[in-house]
């Protein structure tokens, strides 16, 4: 059994085999006889004071804004690494994937604009369909195995770390509230001390982690989303130490696997909990849901593609070697799951206030539409663009 476990925790696809599940569940949960219990359990109010300093909030912020903290430092660290050596580190690995990352931000946009024009109180829900989920898109690629193409997978990895990076400036320019000069002077001394650890190359990561804390409770109580602090600690963190340390790769090793298989499921099993009651064909076809579901399936692969194939077309960018354009469609309709990320920004959308309870719930429903489909669409023509590795191929 413990060999089993070993074995399920090793596979590429395991964090969004354990995404899909938790997602499950909650959805479960919230359309059975357990839905009080599980609605109240999300409710539980839990608070940490230290002399004057508190913070009241129910267990779902504290999931939303403290360990979803922790999975954008994992974000800072792999988009800095990727941005210094990586698949983005020079201007030509990264047009290509930063072109269609943009198409996959703006369309999706423009699609749920198109189909909520009419529909003022759901307007500020554009940014939930321009998001990509890495460890489920990559999860699905990788239940493909080595007949996907290498360069293929580089392609997705950079265009979801691209996207992630057009995510946080999003969170960071639209889904601020009132700012409080006090909290954001104690988050920039933070910064300043993060900063400076970073030029003399320190290299303990508990140094890192105390000044982080202290860096996430300013920027908590500051108004500007607190998860952006998690990815300014992920950017300060060296690359190398002055002796030869990988700091930055330790961090990353540390981190991936607590976000993989506890931090991002149980976001899932705590957002991901849509009570279907009341629901009919008119909730499908609301604007908001609509929006939501043809933004991630039709704008992520209109976007993506488009945005691609022109590139490429106009001499801008160039098609890596071993890939072609049927490829890069599948690819693009992959692009739209957008599950953990959207249903994040759902939350900043709509989740501030009670009266906006039925507005996150249609969103919700939307995410999971658009992302299911997307996922189950683009792994089939994944599978009828590849070709089987043979023996003879891997020789």
């Amino acid at each position: 059994m413990i060999q089993s476990v070993k074995k399920f925790l090793q596979l590429e696809s395991a964090s969004g085999i354990l995404l899909l599940a938790f997602a499950t569940l909650a959805i479960l949960f919230a359309n059975s006889p357990l839905k009080t219990l599980y609605f109240d359990f999300l409710s539980l109010p839990v608070s940490i004071q230290i002399g004057l300093f508190s913070i009241h909030k129910p267990l779902l912020m504290w999931v939303n804004d403290g360990f979803m903290a922790v999975f954008f430092i994992l974000v800072g660290l792999e988009v800095k690494r990727e941005m210094l050596i990586g698949a983005i580190s020079s201007y030509q690995r990264a047009i290509f994937p930063a072109i269609g990352a943009l198409g996959g931000m703006l369309v999706p946009a423009l699609v749920f604009a198109l189909l909520n024009q009419e529909s003022p109180e759901f307007q500020q829900g554009w940014a939930i369909p321009m998001a990509t989920d890495i460890a489920f898109a990559l999860g699905v690629l990788a239940l493909l195995g080595k007949r996907v193409p290498f360069a293929l997978k580089i392609f997705l990895l950079a265009l979801a770390i691209i996207d992630d990076l057009g995510a946080i400036v999003v969170i960071a320019i639209f889904f601020s509230h009132e700012l409080s000069t006090a909290a954001l002077i104690s988050a920039a001394i933070a910064i300043i001390l993060l900063v400076i650890m970073n030029r003399l190359k320190v290299t303990a990561i508990c140094a890192y982690i105390v000044v982080g804390l202290v860096l996430w409770a300013s920027v908590l109580k500051s108004g500007v989303h607190a998860t952006l602090a998690g990815v300014i600690i992920g950017f300060c963190v060296p690359l190398k130490g002055k002796n030869g340390e990988k700091p930055l790769e330790q961090f990353e090793h540390i981190l991936a696997p607590w976000c993989a298989f506890i931090i991002l499921p149980l976001f899932a099993f705590s957002n991901a909990g849509v009570s279907l009651a009341g629901m009919s064909l008119n909730t499908l076809a609301s604007p908001l849901t609509l929006g939501v579901a043809l933004g991630l399936l039709i704008g992520k692969t209109v976007g993506v593609f488009g945005f691609s194939y022109f590139a490429v077309k106009l001499g801008i960018a160039k098609l890596s070697d071993g890939i072609n354009f049927k490829q890069i469609f599948a690819v693009s309709v992959l692009c739209g799951i957008g599950f953990t990320m959207s249903m994040f920004l759902a939350g900043l959308a709509f989740g501030g206030e009670e009266a906006d309870g039925k507005f996150i719930s249609l969103a919700r429903l939307g995410i999971l539409i658009g992302s299911g489909l997307s996922a189950v669409l683009g792994y089939t023509l994944l599978r009828l663009f590849t070709s089987p590795v043979t023996p003879s191929s891997n020789a």
